[in-house]
């Protein structure tokens, strides 16, 4: 029987078992569309790692013997729409079965389903082979409980897994050693180099160009860095083993102008495109540690592990828990629009500029940059959670919309009322200048609430407080900083009050 599969553009798992054995009879269908290069504003370099990875992946999947029709952003007979291909490929192909791999966006779900109930020819879906959880685990894990608490579901992975286990117990005797993974880097230990690749990808800028496809942010089209095959993806890898993490965890919360990764591992694209396994990452990180436990201490693995097994399954849980309600949350009724300077990092706010900035180059800014500089700076000037998911599902060359809007909507703006956070992730100056060197030569005083030289932080910081006290009034880790909040006396929340306004209202004079 002639069979027509479907690989979407973050399906690129050379490990699945559709690719064990060769099949004259199937082939493989791959293609660049602009349906999904124009749902949100991508940056230019996420168009180019996406395109060039699956265009290594064809090229494998060809070497392997495999059939594969790959259609490219640039062919005249690409019709750029889904539904359209599919159908135009069975023709080509003389089809007699249509099967795909379960997409990770409910977009793409939903659309799937819709075309394979109008075809005409039966149709099947298969399982990514990717995740160490289903898409209904976290949801039957927490049914009947009160509260989603993702430290609940990281043990039972941990202990499901054996993964950091002994006889039952946590290695190390603690579940979690966060406490230890919240230092300020002051420039030391040294941090190596990170990894490049230094590709020429000249020419697939120009077919994007060409095609006119709208893109956001910069790129270097003859220095290109982001692993785009498996090859790669490996090699990133154990570069980050063998020299990052040994300081991961104390400092995976830092900030720096002078350091764009630190001690981070930039694995995320290549996670999420699927060209490496959580799995695979995760014993590859034991297998080290286990040889080296006297240099590299268990909390720089645990806080590693954490986020993949812990946090990374978790959010996928949530998200095919909640959506598609999920997208339509707003709890908090904000509503403003997001600051140009968002698109340009033109602002005079040390600690947005370098993490905007650094976006805009490179694709790419740490979890802390994300949801305590830009995420906490959005959230606190009450931007429409719907302007605030786009730009960072476009900005980043890691988001897809599973990990995204969860960890943008829920974790970072508190959109969701709670079911990824337990309270709003918000901060005034205090923090940043805790954790970073940001404040360090700024245009505003971190200590300063009203004046002219004031962090804009800490004026929206209390005035968000006393906007959202209404919200907030019931979320018990909320209960310290708003009876504060009432000791100000009118004069002085008065003052705050404008303040805020101001720069909520002119954002570009800041």
């Amino acid at each position: 029987m002639k069979t027509l599969r479907l690989l979407l553009g973050d399906q690129l798992n050379s490990e699945h078992s559709w690719f064990s054995m060769t099949d004259a009879n199937c082939t493989y269908l791959m293609a660049e569309m602009k349906q999904e290069t124009s749902y949100v504003t991508h940056h230019i370099q996420k168009l180019v790692a996406f395109f060039l990875s699956m265009r290594s992946f064809a090229a494998f999947l060809k070497e392997q013997g495999h059939q594969v029709q790959y259609i490219k952003i640039s062919d005249t007979e690409n019709p750029h729409k889904l539904k359209e291909l599919i159908i135009q490929q069975i023709d080509s192909t003389s089809s007699e079965k249509f099967e795909y791999l379960l997409p990770d966006e409910y977009r793409l779900d939903q659309q799937l389903k819709d075309i394979t109930d109008s075809l005409s020819i039966p149709s099947e879906s298969f399982d990514t082979e990717h995740f160490l959880t289903s898409r209904d685990t976290l949801k039957n894990f927490y049914k009947g409980k009160k509260q989603l608490v993702m430290e609940s579901f990281y043990r039972m992975m941990r202990k499901e897994h054996d993964i950091l286990m002994v006889n039952g117990e946590p290695e190390g005797g603690s579940w979690n050693y966060d406490q230890s993974n919240r230092k300020k880097w002051k420039g030391n230990p040294s941090i190596p180099p990170a990894l490049e690749f230094s590709k020429d990808v000249s020419s697939l800028y120009k077919e994007i160009q060409e095609a006119e496809v709208k893109s956001i942010g910069s790129i270097k089209p003859h220095s290109f860095n982001w692993p785009t095959n498996r090859e790669e993806s490996l090699e990133i890898l154990q570069y980050f083993i063998e020299n990052l993490l040994i300081h991961f965890g104390d400092f995976q919360d830092a900030l720096h102008t002078d350091q764009k990764f630190l001690f981070h591992s930039r694995l995320s694209f290549a996670m999420n495109s699927k060209m490496l396994s959580p799995k695979e990452v995760i014993h590859k990180v034991l297998e080290y540690h286990k040889d080296h436990k006297d240099t590299i201490d268990i909390s720089q693995v645990e806080g590693f592990i954490r986020q993949i097994l812990g946090w990374r399954e978790y959010m996928r849980g949530i998200y095919w828990k909640e959506m598609p309600s999920y997208a339509l949350t707003n709890a908090l009724e904000n509503k403003n629009p997001l600051p140009g300077f968002y698109w340009t990092g033109k602002t005079k706010m040390n600690c947005l500029s370098s993490a905007i900035n650094q976006s805009l180059e490179e694709a790419y800014a740490h979890h802390i940059q994300r949801l305590m500089i830009t995420g906490n700076y959005a959230l606190l000037t009450q931007t429409d959670p719907d302007e605030v998911d786009n730009w960072y599902l476009g900005i980043y060359i890691d988001a897809i919309e599973w990990v995204e809007i969860t960890n943008t909507r829920g974790m970072s703006q508190f959109a969701d009322g709670g079911i990824v956070a337990t309270k709003p992730y918000v901060s005034s100056a205090n923090y940043i200048n805790k954790m970073s060197n940001y404040c360090t030569g700024c245009n505003y005083d971190p200590k300063e609430k009203i004046g002219e030289t004031a962090c804009p932080f800490n004026a929206l910081y209390w005035n968000f407080l006393d906007a959202k006290k209404e919200h907030l009034k019931s979320n018990p880790r909320m209960g310290m900083m708003l009876r504060l909040l009432d000791k100000k006396d009118d004069e002085e929340l008065g003052e705050i009050r404008q303040k805020a306004k101001h720069i909520i209202e002119n954002p570009g004079e800041y």
